[in-house]
């Protein structure tokens, strides 16, 4: 006879908590605003360009890590973002400052309107769509004299009216407020009940739309952000250039640095892009001098990290040591079971 006073337990999702890696983020945000008072121009430029290649990495790795979506065409969306800054400031006159935020909606609402035809496409297909597409505005750009041609645009004339302190200061603050608020975004929208159907979405697909996960809107919305995000950080960048052109803006060079220090990193994590990006930048600044070796020893690098350690640096850290600064997972917790009236 079976054991009627065995207890009965109930299963439930509950998701991973920890407050270290936001409170370790806000006290390096804290520190990186007040480095303008100790360091020169050269190293805040250099400093936001690495906080726009941390920003394009975390939307790239919110579509490839957590939603499964591999995207070879994000640089799309840098140029469109990074273009729109530029026109609207040459145009209209607007700071470029306040452009940045304008340029991600402009990436934002061309991702939305893309996004009905990309989604039609699957595995690869969609990896060469987006690629597509990317050439699509490279070859528009091109043949608009009104948007520089092969030429490229300038923002020396509008940059002229901003004192050169306040200029890269405060493209330096914009880049920091920018990394921060894509971290925080990405962070807190994996914890919620939308990143769970994200991950769902992601792993089978089938199972997802059995448990009533709306896939096309997760796909579509987790599509959306990201396109804003990169086109944010594409504006920040070329803002620190203040040069553009479509060759280098739209060139696919985009996606394989993605790959790289994502995959460097640990794809399908928050720190890993981090880890990554930073990894990119010592290797660039040690290796600047040895020509194409350089590329060689990145791409030697890249196949080893993905024959030997497929979770990336921050992986292995997590196995080694066991902690995770932003826990995005859900785990399952038994609960027992409430039998008395």
């Amino acid at each position: 006879m079976p054991d009627t006073n065995k207890p009965e337990y109930l299963s439930s999702w509950s998701i991973e908590k920890s407050i270290t890696g936001p409170i370790m983020l806000i006290i390096a945000i804290i520190f990186l605003a007040v480095l303008p008072m100790f360091t020169g121009a050269g190293t805040l430029r250099l400093m936001i360009e690495i906080m726009a290649l941390v920003i394009m990495a975390q939307a790239w790795n919110l579509l490839a890590g957590y939603t499964g979506f591999v995207s070879i065409g994000q640089q799309a969306f840098i140029g469109i973002g990074a273009y729109s800054l530029f026109i609207i400031s040459i145009e209209t006159g607007l700071n470029p400052f306040l452009a940045v935020p304008l340029g991600g909606l402009i990436a934002a609402a061309i991702g939305a309107l893309a996004a009905p035809a990309l989604f039609r496409l699957r595995g690869p297909y969609f990896a060469i769509g987006t690629w597509v597409l990317a050439e699509l505005f490279s070859i528009l750009i091109l043949n608009s004299q009104r948007l520089g041609s092969g030429i490229g645009l300038n923002l020396a004339r509008i940059i002229k009216t901003i004192p050169r302190n306040l200029r890269t200061n405060g493209t330096y603050w914009i880049a920091l407020g920018f990394t921060a608020l894509t971290i925080f975004l990405v962070y807190f929208l994996l914890k919620s009940r939308f990143g769970l159907a994200i991950r769902t979405v992601r792993d089978n697909e089938a199972s997802a739309e059995s448990v009533g996960v709306n896939i096309w809107k997760v796909k579509f919305i987790v599509f959306v952000i990201a396109a804003g995000l990169t086109g944010s950080a594409g504006a920040i960048y070329y803002l620190n250039t203040m040069f553009i052109n479509p060759f280098a803006t739209f060139s696919v060079e985009w996606s394989a640095l993605f790959i790289f220090v994502v995959i460097i990193g640990g794809i399908g994590t928050i720190e890993g892009p981090i880890i990554g990006v930073l990894v990119y930048f010592f290797l660039r600044e040690w290796l600047a001098d040895f020509g194409t070796w350089y590329i060689i020893t990145l791409g030697v690098i890249a196949i080893i990290t993905m024959l030997f350690a497929p979770e990336g640096l921050w992986g292995l850290f997590i196995k080694r040591f066991n902690i995770n600064l932003f826990p995005v997972g859900a785990k399952v917790v038994m609960k027992k079971r409430n039998t008395e009236n």
